[in-house]
């Protein structure tokens, strides 16, 4: 059942005895005060629908602490500690000076209990219905898209290794797999395979019999019993495949490439490869956030794979906000479909553009030739008009043989072919107002404020995820965000005397 706060206060609470100690304007000092407000006991009643058995701790105590944690990037145990013998803490969470707290294993008991819930992030909504209240975003039109890689929380791992921990995993959730004689390696022992790591023939001979394991195991095991032996032979079937070929004379071999969206770990199958630059790549996750610049708040955050593309993410993170917003993001988010989707919204695209490139550096290239989608025709710089195609393509061919422009237009010996993408329209225009400076000044002044916030979105330890796959990291990631805005509101002037507002916007 669930516990409920006590209003009278112990003889040693911390709070009446120490409140003094606590920086006035920190969010310790916040929660000491408002902690009920924040998070009343009915916002937590459904997660103990039972009215039997031993009290839980109150929710308020137990949020109180979530925040703190999230705040600080403590672990569990460390967050628990915290708790016993930090004074600050006790007077937040509304603790006495002598209790010891409770053992760090309640916080993964809320922690599942919130997941399983039907508003698993309710500590963000907590804080977003302050902001609401308060109205500090009231006349705020412009949000700030951006991303940020995370570091995943397992070892990357090789074929090899994903392939003996996929088959070990269908043996022992799938009902009689483990009766099934596999020849590459005994599966009961925890050890590697034995081979000389060393000799290219031995190591190619180990895969052919890795793979034709785990082919034998999806063949005998095709009618899964349940979610779980289902998903470990999904999840073998994918593994046995994404690496390997058939060679010439028909056993498996190790690809040359990296399969697209290739799982990197079994142990947390979710976690993906990514490239944010040339020389900068990660094995992880990513964060995708929406920012209102002027407040530095958080308006909206989702965690997905680290090579989920960023537009489609943030155009969804603006699903909530209403029409006649300035958008402001770099070229991540101007794919054609991003475009697209945000004026299909209602919002002003103030989103840097890829550059158009030209088949001869320095020659003509997509900008410099006219589209005219009513009467289905694309005009050259020489004004050679070529008709669209079903596909897309203006083919000027033949017109190309004498031009006296194609030195700098085409290289190709059929001439020149332009392809149009089913979004030409956006991406033009969006490069013409970069060009044109139409938003320019907006974005140089508001955009990199979305900078500071991933800055403290991945202090203390945040650039590291804590859990594993993407259910489980976007809790901690909402919670996360939760804690910053918070702290932000605070630094804003947030007070409750009956009603949440800013004491530097009213009195």
């Amino acid at each position: 059942m669930q516990g409920l706060s006590e209003l009278n206060r112990e003889l040693l609470d911390a709070s009446a005895l120490c409140r003094q100690l606590v920086p006035e304007g920190s969010v310790e000092a916040f929660l000491a005060d408002h902690r009920h407000e924040l998070f009343p006991d009915e916002m937590f009643e459904d997660l103990f629908p039972t009215k039997r058995g031993r009290p839980s701790i109150p929710a308020d105590t137990v949020a109180s602490v979530m925040v703190l944690q999230a705040l600080e990037g403590l672990s569990d145990r460390d967050a628990a500690r915290a708790l016993t013998d930090r004074i600050s803490w006790k007077v937040a969470c509304g603790l006495a000076l002598d209790e010891a707290g409770f053992d760090y294993s309640v916080l993964t008991y809320w922690r599942t209990r919130l997941r399983h819930s039907q508003h698993p992030e309710r500590i963000f909504e907590a804080v977003r219905s302050v902001i609401e209240a308060t109205g500090v975003l009231r006349g705020k039109t412009r949000r700030a898209l951006d991303s940020t890689l995370l570091d995943d929380a397992v070892a990357t791992q090789d074929t090899v290794t994903q392939l003996v921990a996929a088959i070990r995993r269908v043996r022992r959730v799938v009902a009689g797999a483990s009766e099934l004689a596999l020849v590459a390696h005994d599966y009961d022992t925890a050890a590697k395979p034995t081979i000389a790591w060393d000799d290219d023939a031995a190591r190619a001979e180990l895969v052919d019999a890795l793979v034709s394991d785990a082919l034998r195991l999806l063949d005998a095991c095709a009618d899964p019993d349940d979610a779980e032996a289902s998903a470990a032979l999904g999840l073998l079937a994918l593994v046995a495949g994404q690496d390997v070929e058939l060679d010439e004379q028909g056993h498996w071999r190790i690809v040359r490439g990296v399969a697209k969206d290739r799982v990197i770990s079994v142990v947390d199958p979710e976690t993906r490869h990514m490239h944010k630059s040339r020389s900068d790549y990660r094995d992880g996750y990513k964060a995708h956030l929406s920012v209102e610049p002027e407040t530095g708040l958080i308006t909206g955050a989702a965690l997905t794979p680290a090579s989920t593309p960023d537009g489609p993410t943030g155009v969804t993170l603006l699903a909530g906000e209403a029409p006649g917003l300035q958008v402001l993001a770099d070229g991540a988010y101007g794919s054609g479909d991003t475009l697209a989707a945000l004026g299909a919204a209602g919002h002003e695209r103030a989103i840097k553009p890829h550059p158009s490139t030209s088949a001869v550096p320095g020659g003509f290239h997509r900008d410099d030739f006219i589209v005219d989608e009513a009467h289905g025709t694309v005009t050259c710089p020489q004004g050679h008009v070529a008709a669209i195609t079903p596909r897309r393509h203006a083919v000027f061919g033949a017109r190309c043989a004498t031009c006296p422009l194609r030195s700098r237009c085409t290289t190709a010996r059929q001439g020149r072919t332009l392809k149009l993408t089913e979004h030409d329209a956006e991406l033009v225009e969006s490069r013409r107002a970069w060009r044109d400076g139409d938003f320019i000044s907006d974005y140089r002044k508001y955009r990199p404020m979305v900078e500071r916030s991933i800055a403290w979105l991945v202090k203390d330890h945040y650039r590291r995820v804590r859990f594993r796959g993407v259910e489980k990291n976007q809790m901690g990631l909402s919670t996360r965000v939760a804690a910053i805005n918070l702290r932000r509101l605070i630094n804003l002037g947030l007070v409750h005397d009956g009603a949440w507002r800013l004491a530097s916007t009213s009195a």
